[in-house]
């Protein structure tokens, strides 16, 4: 099957143009093809933009084990109408994945049910290092340093320098320091006010993590990838990376503040929490400045009825995944950052970081991954018509310009205006760690 996609502005990595882009056997076989070459289909993408798929390396699907709030299947169905044709799954799922057997069960889910590509984080505890130290067939480790229960928090040092010093994988984390959370929230054990919860999970217990793990990752020149900054002191630390460190910022972290909580409550309790207007502000200044490379999600869903539950009942964390790229596109049409920058942080750094084979990019020999997109679409975004298990969106009523409007994985439509394909599944994501992530490729 051979697919021309004609018309449309392309992000290439050296700009947009105006080019026809040849898909072949799930490839992006040529760029600019030549004038007579016989095809299959014909796509007329006459005043709409063409992007690389989006890889999304932090979301929380919830399968297995609490597929009341997701699964599989939903979520991958938010994922291609989104324009994510990739997702990188965290290990707190019910059982976690702490070994490789179930991270292997998580694959296999996968592959039965996902529309879009996937990959699965390996969880560190306290007592698994063999696991980690032989674990394949994953984007890295992923460490709750504060955040979690049960064994997958680990926050003694003793555990974090064998784990940092004796495994190979690139090693991300969620950095909240426990002990300060726990002092926190006695201080503030009577409350039933939401607005509490970003004193609770304050700036104090974000630095402290941050500092803690950016010093194990440059003891032991170990790649360390910085989940969700929600802080401007973090953002002042990103400077030194030393061709280790790599971070990212959440959608929930650049969109709200501590001020949005009279109006929505607990639908943007999250963790860490979202902090103030002025750290918001250098967030958006850490993107635009490369300090920040890339743009996630977190993904994090629970039903209406739980989140609606009084504090500090309501558990943390919001949908976002499919309406990540129009919120960024309608920053675009806003003027606060390009189409291209939108492209380098959502599609581009993620891939390279996580060294994630033929992913991130429009280039010859490339998987074709790609979304088309029509920036001057306006649209509201409306509970009824998340795909999402949950059926809700902190957005719920918010007008935005700019969506995606086809989605192919490996070169197979699987959405288009509403509606999906679902004949052909997607696959795997390869990891070539060798690659040495994203400082070794280029900045």
């Amino acid at each position: 099957m051979k697919t021309l996609i004609k018309n449309a502005q392309v992000v290439l990595p050296t700009g947009i143009e105006s080019v026809s882009i040849l898909v072949e056997k799930g490839r992006i076989a040529a760029i600019a093809p030549a004038i007579q070459t016989a095809v299959d289909e014909v796509v007329d993408a006459t005043g709409l933009h063409l992007l690389p798929g989006v890889v999304d390396d932090q979301v929380h699907f919830r399968e297995p084990g609490l597929t009341h709030k997701e699964d599989l299947t939903a979520a991958s169905r938010a994922c291609a109408k989104g324009g994510v044709t990739t997702f990188l799954e965290m290990p707190n799922t019910v059982p976690a994945a702490k070994t490789q057997a179930l991270v292997d069960e998580k694959l296999a889910l996968a592959a039965k049910k996902s529309l879009v590509n996937y990959g699965f984080y390996i969880g560190a505890t306290p007592e698994n290092l063999a696991d980690l130290k032989t674990a394949k067939n994953v984007p890295g480790i992923k460490i709750f340093i504060g955040s979690s229960t049960g064994d997958l928090l680990v926050d003694g040092q003793d555990a974090l320098e064998r784990i940092f010093a004796e495994t190979t994988l690139p090693i991300t984390a969620h950095c909240e320091d426990e002990s300060t959370v726990r002092a926190n929230a006695e201080r503030f054990a009577d409350t039933a006010d939401v607005a509490d919860h970003s004193r609770i999970r304050d700036h104090e217990a974000a630095i402290i993590a941050t500092r803690r793990t950016f010093d194990l990752a440059k003891r032991h020149r170990h790649r360390f990838h910085l989940l969700h900054v929600t802080t401007g002191a973090e953002t002042e630390l990103l400077d030194d990376h030393q061709g280790l460190i790599t971070a990212e910022v959440c959608l929930p972290h650049l969109m709200f503040s501590v001020d949005d909580y009279a109006r929505l409550g607990t639908l943007i309790q999250v963790n860490p929490s979202v902090k103030t207007k002025q750290d918001r502000q250098q967030l958006w200044q850490s993107l635009l400045s490369n300090q920040v490379q890339v743009v996630a999600t977190d993904h994090a869903p629970h039903t209406r009825e739980e989140k609606q539950q009084n504090y500090p009942q309501s558990p943390s964390g919001m949908p976002s995944i499919e309406n990540s790229l129009a919120l960024m596109l309608n920053e675009v049409h806003q003027g606060r950052l390009t189409l291209s920058r939108v492209v380098e942080t959502m599609c581009d750094a993620p891939a390279r970081v996580w060294d994630i084979v033929r992913k991130g990019r429009i280039a010859e020999g490339y998987d074709a991954d790609l979304v088309l997109v029509d920036l001057e679409l306006t649209r509201r975004v409306l509970d009824e018509e998340q795909v999402a298990k949950c059926g809700w969106s902190a957005w719920h009523g918010c007008e935005l310009t700019g969506w995606p409007v086809r989605t192919w994985v490996l070169g197979h439509e699987v959405y288009r205006e509403g509606q999906f394909k679902t004949d052909r599944l997607g696959q795997a994501a390869v990891f070539d760690h060798k690659r040495g992530g994203y400082w070794a490729t280029g900045d």
